[in-house]
């Protein structure tokens, strides 16, 4: 009622190889289930703190149909908030026709550029600006006006 002749169960051939050897072959299972980080990071993903992510973009051509839908008249200004409908990031592509104040949390230069040269601007809410005096980094949050 055991492994019958001595020796029979004590080799290696038994476990199916010596130390980690089946790991990625036939021992895979037992690798996922007692040590699933045995074989180190995702290296696909970056470290968020690295990458900023951008969710949702939009661009300088579509700037006319996204004010008239969402769009602000206030003294003689186009406001067009974006960070409140969902945007992250203000791209250069196309052309833009009028002249409007953006609100929105990062922008490409080209947007900038194209944005500024319409006669608009772009505000860029608690842009963290890091400041190194005496070897020391001083952290500020500043409004940021392009215009």
């Amino acid at each position: 009622m055991g492994w019958g002749q001595v020796g029979q169960h004590r080799a290696s051939g038994h476990k199916g190889g010596l130390g980690r050897s089946g790991h990625l072959k036939h021992l895979w299972s037992t690798v996922i289930k007692e040590d699933p980080d045995h074989f180190g990071h995702e290296s696909t993903h970056r470290p968020a703190s690295v990458s900023i992510i951008t969710k949702k973009w939009a661009s300088v051509r579509d700037l006319d149909d996204l004010f008239a839908k969402f769009g602000k008249q206030q003294e003689n200004k186009k406001l067009l908030d974006l960070g409140t409908l969902g945007f992250d990031k203000l791209l250069g592509g196309g052309q833009v026709k009028n002249a409007y104040t953006i609100k929105i949390q990062r922008s490409t230069a080209k947007a900038k550029e194209k944005v500024k040269e319409s006669g608009g601007e772009i505000i860029i809410p608690n842009q963290k600006i890091i400041k190194k005096t005496d070897e020391k980094a001083v952290e500020e949050t500043v409004t940021n006006n392009d215009g």
